[in-house]
Parts: C-alpha cells; structure tokens; sequence
C-alpha cells in the first residue's frame, strides 16, 4: 500500500525539519544536564533552557518565568487542576468545567471527585460550545476553579475564552485552560484573556512528543498550586525531574515558528479546509457538519456522513490516515 494521506494533525504532527535541527546539538555534543550548576556543560543547557522558555513566553504573552515544562499537556493539566484543588481545598471544592473535555481533564476531575471535590460538567450548544452565562450560573462562593477547552480536539470549536477569563477574575476564580490544539494555531494572549493556567503539547504543533508546557500566572491574582510531584525542585518545584533538554528546545523553536507563521498558516489551511468541506457537499449527500461553522480550528474539518459508520467508512479508505475521535480514545466506538 502506498504511504497514506496524514489528516490527522490533531492527534500528533510530525516535527518540523527546522525544529529537528535545533533540538539535534543537543541530543549529542551539548548533552550537559541544565542542572549541572558548576562547568560549563550545565551552563550551556541553562542557556537552552532558557532560550526556550524565553519563546514560549513571548508565543502567549507571558513571562518567561511564567513557563514550567512538562512531558506534555496531560501531566500541565493534572499538575494545575489537583495543584489548585489541594492548595484551596480550604477555600471551598466546587471546580467548573465542561462535558467535552479531553480525557486528561475529565479523568482528573474524577480522580478529585473521589476525594471529596464537587464538579459541575456543564453542557454545551449544538456547536460544541460554553457560554458566559451557563458558567455564571454554575458559579458558587465555594468555586475555587473554572477549566475550559480552548480549543476542542474533536470538533475544533473555539470557546469564547476572553468572556470566560473575564468572568472567572470578577469572580475570584482561578481559570485555566487546556490550549493543547490552540497553541500556534490560533492567536494566545494570556493576560488579554485573563488566563491563570494554560496547558499545551510540542507535538500537536511540529515538536517532538515527550514535552510540553504549563503557562502559571505570577502577578496577581496569582493562583495557588501545591505540587504533586516531588524530588528535585526543577520548574518552581511544580514539576521535578531532569529536564528533557533536546525536547524543550524543539518546543522553544516550535512555538517561535508558528507564532511568525500562525496568519499565513492559517489562512493557507482555512482554504483547504473550506475546499475539501465544498467538495464533500457537492458530491456526496447527507454530509453535516459537526463543530461551530465559523469559530473552529482553520485546520479541523470533522464531518458525518449519514447511514454510514465512522469505523467502516475508515477501513474502506485505508489511503487516507483520518480518525473518528481523539487518540486517547481510539479504542472506543
């Protein structure tokens, strides 16, 4: 069979060539440990490190002392959803968020559910989205976080995460958000938004798998976090461990390219998005569009195709790399 056609971007992206060849002095002659303190093959991956927490920082309108690297957006997302539940569990324990989240956030709030922690999973309109209005009213004296999808990794709808942002700081809420398909792809300013956490991946824009990021606010309000992690003191004492120096380089690039890129990027794919939605249309029948038609991904398209299974349709087309759902979870119908 030939090699197939990759649409599958939500899931993973492969890394960029440039990316790749940022990360490679770093896998062999510069292998220093960045928290070698004391000669120079330390001092050098200090430096790397810091470079890319620098391009991080700038890609959301943050700090550079605002980024703690990660091995990815579902360790950021338990880091500051338990982080903030334990260290205001005396403050109160109701946590809002929403029924389509990724399993990173639903499977944590469940975890947090069990130990005493009352969550409300708002619904969300026929486009895949949460209203300003549904979380007012969803909002207690006991509501210590609100967490919302910027970007759904399904659908690709985008969530009016400024109205949310804003709401939460009015409120004293700590609002974070799981930005792992929105970075890179859609416009991120933190304070703008009034975001106090943002999670995000390398993989899902041209880095390598294994890293990742947590954006936690410093100025005021400044949210609260206890780690869940200990042994070592790296990232704020937020996430130890030896830092995967190569990886958070290539994120470093990443995030760097695509925020020079996202305008054009997203106009060239909003294009063959529109085109390829077009065609379905015009030649096949009972076609529906699932997601926002306007504020979505440029480049997510997901469709049903009435009478025919998600499943079947893929195995007929073996050509063609698509998916029914998320990666985490393919093994569900």
């Amino acid at each position: 069979m030939k090699t197939p056609i990759y649409l599958d971007n939500n899931a993973t992206t492969p890394v960029d060539p440039r990316v790749l060849e940022a990360m490679l002095p770093y896998l062999r002659e510069c292998f220093g440990n960045p928290s070698s303190r004391s000669h120079a093959f330390g001092w050098e991956a200090e430096r790397a490190v810091k470079t890319a927490r620098q391009r991080v920082a700038t890609a959301i309108g943050a700090h550079e002392r605002e980024i703690i690297f990660t091995a990815g957006a579902t360790e950021s997302n338990n880091i500051a959803l338990q982080g903030v539940a334990r260290a205001n569990r005396n403050r109160g324990r109701h946590i809002i968020s929403t029924v389509v989240e990724h399993k990173a956030i639903l499977d944590t709030l469940k975890h947090l559910e069990q130990d005493g922690f009352d969550i409300t999973l708002l619904p969300v309109d026929r486009h895949g989205r949460v209203t300003a209005e549904q979380v007012a009213a969803a909002l207690r004296p006991e509501t210590i976080l609100l967490s919302v999808i910027w970007a759904n990794n399904e659908i690709g709808t985008l969530n009016p995460i400024r109205e949310l942002g804003a709401l939460a700081r009015d409120r004293g809420v700590i609002f974070h958000s799981d930005a792992a398909q929105a970075l890179g792809k859609v416009p991120i300013d933190v304070d703008d938004c009034h975001v106090d956490l943002l999670s995000s991946s390398g993989h899902k824009l041209y880095a390598p798998k294994g890293v990742g990021m947590l954006y936690c606010r410093r100025s005021k309000p400044r949210p609260t976090l206890e780690p869940i992690f200990f042994g070592g003191g790296q990232e704020l004492g937020l996430r130890p461990g030896t830092s995967n120096v190569p990886g958070i380089v290539g994120l470093g690039v990443a995030c760097e390219l695509a925020s020079q890129e996202l305008y054009e990027e997203s106009r060239r794919l909003t294009a063959l998005r529109d085109r390829l939605w077009q065609r379905l249309q015009n030649e096949l029948g009972d076609v529906v569009l699932n997601g926002h038609p306007t504020e979505r991904l440029a480049g997510n398209l997901n469709v049903s195709i009435a009478y025919v299974e998600g499943e079947a349709l893929m195995m007929d087309v073996p050509e063609i790399a698509v998916s029914s759902g998320s990666a985490c979870n393919s093994a569900q119908l």
